[in-house]
């Protein structure tokens, strides 16, 4: 029951719904396209290890991170249930993909409040530089580090230009991913639900939960209950996940004959520990960690990179 209500996610594009603040003077996130999976041999640098100095194989996630474009600046002010923005200030000369996307004002870039509390970013994608096939960017917000002054003084020297993941975030940093899940359509609820298997000469079905509930005086079967439905496609925020490398040199990670479903990697990358949610070309967002461990962990040593061609697996 930790993932109730078990709904399908609304859009695509993950909601972010709280930032970790910092007294840094930089967006506290960032976003990519998840290219695919790929193994490295490192030379592990933990400290209570009992692998420590060795090489151990490591599975990692190849995530493209082209660079993303300011649109806006928007500044907030708190409500008693919330926030409400009051005004935004835009660029004054967009890409012409994002007029697709949204639709720029034609006269007034807007002003800047005298009061205001806080400040958001307003980003845009640029998927035209990578080979997914997709020109139109993904637009979401994004929060800033550091105190409200130090927000506008950054947001309007940025105002229109390019960030780079490596003004975000470095290597073997910490971070939070939040992505929507590959799609399995309508299941079981073996499968959906983990229900156990019922007994061979049982006489009804066997995939089918035992029991109904053990009291049905409502009228109708319980939420509790494991039923078939559509699985997957759910919002999921993976803590504390950790970057390996940073690179700026595509050739280095590229497979032979292509990330399957993706393509060739054309701009920077980053190597992440482990697996992420969501299919290939998805859309993963990069924040800060919300529960952030203890101590600094260096990014380990990569001695090998596995460039082999993925078709066969």
């Amino acid at each position: 029951m930790q993932f109730w209500p078990r709904v399908r996610a609304r859009d695509s594009r993950v909601r972010i719904r709280k930032w970790q603040p910092s007294k840094n003077i930089k967006p506290l996130g960032f976003a990519g396209y998840k290219v695919g999976m790929t193994h490295l041999l490192v030379t592990d640098n933990r400290q209570n290890s009992l692998t420590k100095g060795t090489d151990i194989f490591c599975p990692v996630t190849v995530v493209e991170c082209p660079p993303i474009k300011i649109y806006s600046i928007m500044f907030y002010k708190k409500i008693m249930n919330g926030s409400k923005l009051i005004s935004q200030i835009t660029s004054d000369s967009p890409d012409k993909e994002l007029e697709k996307k949204i639709t720029p004002p034609k006269k007034s870039r807007g002003k800047e409040p005298s009061d205001f509390d806080f400040i958001r970013i307003l980003c845009c994608t640029q998927p035209k530089l990578t080979a997914i096939g997709k020109k139109i960017p993904d637009t979401f917000e994004i929060a800033l580090g550091g105190a409200k002054e130090q927000q506008l003084a950054y947001a309007k020297e940025k105002l229109g230009k390019e960030i780079s993941v490596s003004e975000v975030f470095k290597e073997g940093q910490k971070f939070d991913a939040h992505s929507i899940t590959t799609g399995k359509g309508f299941q079981g609820p073996v499968r959906r639900f983990g229900v156990t298997l019922r007994h061979h000469k049982s006489e009804k079905s066997r995939r089918n939960p035992g029991s109904l509930g053990a009291w049905r005086a409502q009228g109708h079967i319980m939420w509790r209950t494991a039923h078939a439905g559509k699985m997957g496609y759910h919002l999921r925020t993976e803590y504390n996940k950790q970057i390996i490398k940073i690179g700026s040199k595509p050739e280095e990670i590229n497979v032979k004959g292509g990330s399957l479903n993706y393509g060739a990697v054309k701009n920077t990358y980053l190597l992440i520990k482990g697996s992420l949610g969501g299919t290939s070309k998805r859309l993963i967002k990069l924040t800060e960690p919300t529960r952030p461990k203890k101590g600094i962990l260096e990014a380990p040593q990569i001695t090998y990179t596995s460039l082999e061609s993925k078709q066969g697996r």
